[in-house]
């Protein structure tokens, strides 16, 4: 068991799915968790069920598409705890597109979230972590970041980025006491998956299509995501930075 006792983290869309699960996987090591999300009752409801778990943890609403509420997040994090020591830059946005599909504004919506979101959120935690000469960023990437997906043409475009921007983190950063890393999920059967799923005409033909990419046979399941993400934001994981962790249920090992 990975422990995070004493630690301070802080995990964007957290409301559910993968979000959700890495809240909880760090709050049950002894982290307390800053649950963050757009989507308040959601949010809140997880940071409830935490509360007396672990380390404890508590809700605040973010944009993160809004650098400005990202400054403010970590000013109340600043004045409740004092520091950050841990932060996940899960939240992030689909597309279903192709070139001739997706326009100009759905990328942006895309990059908006999914990658300044995570310059975003880290710009406003990392010069704190500098200071310190301690601090882990978890960036959640996509196998989509490493490989192509037919009909995501935008989401693909992002994702790369996000590995791009955890490379070059981990590089500028590594002498300075802060680790970043990215853990790049295949197909993973959050809410948000289920959902979807039920607007196919055969949603179980559709999930037979969306396994198949995946050697094991099954999506994976968020958890199994936040242990990796438990992993790389413990000690234990001392001289991991810069590193692209799957958990794609061996999509990308073909």
């Amino acid at each position: 068991m990975f422990d995070l006792t004493g630690k301070i983290a802080l995990v964007t869309g957290a409301a559910s799915g993968i979000g959700a699960a890495v809240a909880a996987a760090f709050a049950r090591a002894g982290a307390f968790v800053f649950v963050t999300d757009r989507d308040e009752p959601g949010g809140r409801a997880v940071a409830d069920r935490l509360a007396a778990v672990g380390g404890g943890a508590a809700f605040h609403r973010l944009d993160v598409a809004d650098a400005d509420a990202c400054a403010a997040a970590a000013r109340v994090v600043l004045a409740a705890k004092g520091r950050l020591d841990l932060l996940v830059n899960n939240a992030g946005i689909g597309h279903v597109g192709t070139f001739l599909t997706t326009d100009g504004a759905d990328l942006d919506r895309l990059y908006a979230v999914n990658v300044r979101g995570v310059f975003n959120a880290t710009k406003a935690f990392l010069p704190g972590m500098v200071a310190r000469k301690s601090g882990v960023v978890i960036n959640i990437a996509s196998v989509a970041g490493l490989v192509g997906v037919r009909d995501r043409l935008a989401y693909v475009a992002s994702k790369f980025a996000v590995v791009g921007l955890t490379k070059a983190a981990a590089l500028d950063h590594a002498r300075d006491g802060v680790r970043v890393n990215c853990i790049c999920p295949g197909r993973v059967e959050t809410p948000f998956v289920l959902a979807r799923l039920k607007e196919y005409p055969d949603p179980e033909a559709a999930r037979r299509e969306m396994t198949a990419s995946q050697p094991i046979g099954r999506m994976g399941r968020p958890e199994e995501v936040a242990a990796a993400a438990l992993y790389l934001a413990s000690d234990e994981a001392g001289c991991v930075t810069g590193a692209v962790l799957t958990a794609d249920g061996g999509w990308t090992a073909g």
